[in-house]
């Protein structure tokens, strides 16, 4: 599977942004898809969770109540809504897929991801 992010940009602490990640080579309800940010000089991290058929989903704590992550496998899309931005989140964001048999499976590591897309920078100013 491809997949494509895009979204990212500059805005100002408190607001808000919404991201994309479009797929394309599979069927993407057999993937569950997660979103990974890594900052200047970081490693790549955990942001937000969704299961195959979009039924569960899992946050880092940094961004519960402010993160959702939702799909549309109709669309072969993926979307992290971001509120209350904060400077700490500027990084680049990723969206990631792995494919699972298992419906409520989902995958927390970097590692543990096959399909990535290329990025997408969001810069958050205080």
């Amino acid at each position: 599977v491809q997949l494509q992010a895009s979204g990212g940009g500059l805005v100002q602490a408190g607001g808000s942004l919404r991201l994309s990640c479009a797929a394309s080579g599979d069927t993407f309800s057999n993937y569950v898809v997660s979103w990974f940010c890594q900052a200047p000089g970081k490693e790549r991290e955990f942001v937000a969770t969704i299961t195959r058929g979009g039924g569960n989903t899992y946050y880092a704590d940094s961004v519960k109540g402010r993160f959702t992550v939702s799909r549309d496998n109709a669309k072969d899309t993926t979307v992290l809504e971001i509120n209350n931005l904060k400077p700490e989140d500027t990084a680049i964001y990723y969206c990631a897929a792995r494919g699972t048999a298992y419906v409520r499976k989902v995958y927390y590591s970097p590692q543990e991801y096959d399909y990535w897309g290329q990025g997408t920078l969001v810069t958050v100013s205080s």
